[in-house]
């Protein structure tokens, strides 16, 4: 009789091996018992298993009972998955744990696909290659001697246990039939995610209590089409998450964080698409779920159509470089000195919006700059104005507007250090007489020469330019310029401000 103890409380363990205890503990939780060739038991941080007979019969039933391949997808039947989850899962996992040609078989013809992922909009088409086989649906006679019991050291690929890097003189990674066994339940457990340039991510989440875990993971569904798709690493562990449904009851879902695995080409590696690029750990907190759940909205995909009519989604600039803020225990602005020299600003409204989440401090900052930004643009037009003799027109103001921003933005990001930034600032703020600096001057001094303050500041000043707009936020009035319309729409190609 054979008898295996898988425990959360494990000292060898690594958060792969936990989280595929937990993937053990969910597939059990679907599979009848008194039909089963083994028996187990799960507590609250354990797995026992324990069957009579050969270990490989044993692993494979339960494995080809877990684990079917369905019109050329991955689908568990105790993950509950809609088509466009099948999608999402099987090439999530194809993409990494599975992601050698050794590890599965694919279709050698693509075929196409449709899925409707917003009622208002026409469905996306893209192409998929139908999965035959993978590793998780085969044998493993390579983990069992010629009379089907464990080795005691089972060889295991890179791909299955993430972030191992693989020293080939010295031969394959080695597991004991523990770790072995957890690590073939990993994928029921995992978020995957697609990112720009054919990269991905793998989550893992840290599980605290299996019972409480496999009782609401059971109730999540899959990841649709439209949240497979995140703009960066730190994204992608926000919306796994909240996805999760831990915002509200983050204790009771046995979570306290998941690592974000970002995979793609190693410049000293072509052969494998998906090595390990970078890992990065997402706490439960939320706070922070709550301000990146607000940022979805605020930032939402764009549907685009190509020349042959076919949509695709377009995702947020903006949303990686905040939830990577987060993820950072930063403020969810910072770096915006350096984010917008990278990227043209075609998303100042969801901008603006975020500005509800800064503190009294920065906000009065923030509000100070764009009232004082306001009183200079409109000397900016008056003074063109008088010099064409009367109203401008569209174009002639959108070319003020630039110029205007320009400048400010010109004025307070040549600033190098934190006296010459403040002297900047202040005079600029004296020269425009803000309203909402009235009686305020000594607490942004304060604040401006409180430790690294002026670099917040530096962000919260442009910020505060670049997504200028009348009344851009609640309150915020602004002199009437007399040209309406010289705001470009958000989604046109507009002007962009000079960050150099």
């Amino acid at each position: 009789m054979t008898d295996l103890t898988l425990s959360l409380l494990n000292p060898n363990t690594l958060l792969p091996h936990r989280a595929g205890i937990a993937g053990l503990a969910l597939a059990l939780s679907a599979i009848p018992p008194e039909t089963a060739p083994l028996s187990w038991t799960v507590t609250e941080d354990e797995v026992r298993l324990s069957w009579e007979g050969s270990d490989r019969e044993a692993i494979e039933w339960l494995t080809h009972k877990i684990y079917c391949i369905e019109d050329g997808y991955l689908n568990p039947p105790v993950l509950k998955l809609d088509r466009q989850s099948r999608y999402t899962f099987t090439q999530g996992v194809t993409s990494t744990l599975l992601q050698h040609n050794q590890q599965r078989t694919l279709e050698k013809q693509a075929k196409p696909l449709r899925f409707p992922v917003d009622p208002n909009q026409p469905e996306i088409e893209i192409s998929y290659k139908d999965l035959l086989d993978c590793y998780y649906t085969g044998d493993f006679k390579d983990a069992f001697t010629s009379k089907g019991k464990f080795k005691d050291e089972i060889p295991i690929k890179g791909h299955h246990l993430p972030g191992l890097v693989e020293c080939f003189v010295n031969g394959p990674y080695l597991e004991s039939p523990v770790g072995f066994v957890s690590l073939l339940f990993l994928p029921l457990s995992c978020g995957y995610y697609a990112l720009p340039a054919g990269r991905s991510a793998l989550v893992i989440p840290e599980v605290k209590h299996l019972k409480n875990w496999v009782r609401l993971r059971r109730k999540s569904a899959g990841t649709p089409y439209i949240k497979f798709k995140a703009g960066g690493a730190g994204e992608s562990g926000l919306r796994f998450l909240i996805q999760q449904k831990t915002v509200d009851n983050g204790q009771l879902l046995g979570i306290e964080y998941c690592e974000v695995y970002q995979l793609g080409t190693q410049a000293w590696d072509k052969n494998q698409k998906y090595l390990k690029q970078a890992v990065y750990r997402v706490k439960t907190n939320e706070q922070v779920l709550a301000i990146y759940e607000s940022a979805e909205q605020f930032f939402p995909v764009r549907f685009r159509t190509t020349d042959k009519g076919q949509t695709w989604v377009a995702t947020s600039q903006a949303l990686p470089w905040i939830a990577d803020n987060l993820i950072s225990d930063h403020p969810w602005y910072s770096g915006f000195f350096e984010f917008i020299k990278k990227n043209k600003l075609f998303e100042r409204q969801g901008l603006a919006k975020m500005t509800q989440f800064l503190s009294e401090s920065e906000r009065l900052l923030f509000q100070s700059v764009h009232d004082a930004f306001g009183k200079f643009r409109a000397g900016q037009f008056k003074a063109r104005s008088d010099q064409m003799g009367g109203n401008l027109t569209k174009e002639q103001g959108w070319d003020v507007a630039k110029r205007s921003a320009d400048k400010a933005i010109y004025r307070l990001q040549r600033p190098a250090t934190q006296q010459e930034f403040a002297k900047a600032l202040v005079d600029f703020l004296v020269q425009y007489r803000p309203s909402a600096a009235k009686g305020e001057g000594l607490e942004i001094y304060a604040w401006l020469h409180t430790g690294d303050n002026w670099r917040k500041a530096r962000d919260l000043a442009l910020l505060a330019i670049a997504t200028y707009k009348k009344k851009t936020i609640e309150g915020a009035g602004d002199p009437d310029l007399g040209v309406d319309d010289i705001e470009p729409e958000e989604d046109s190609e507009g002007f962009e401000y000079t960050f150099s």
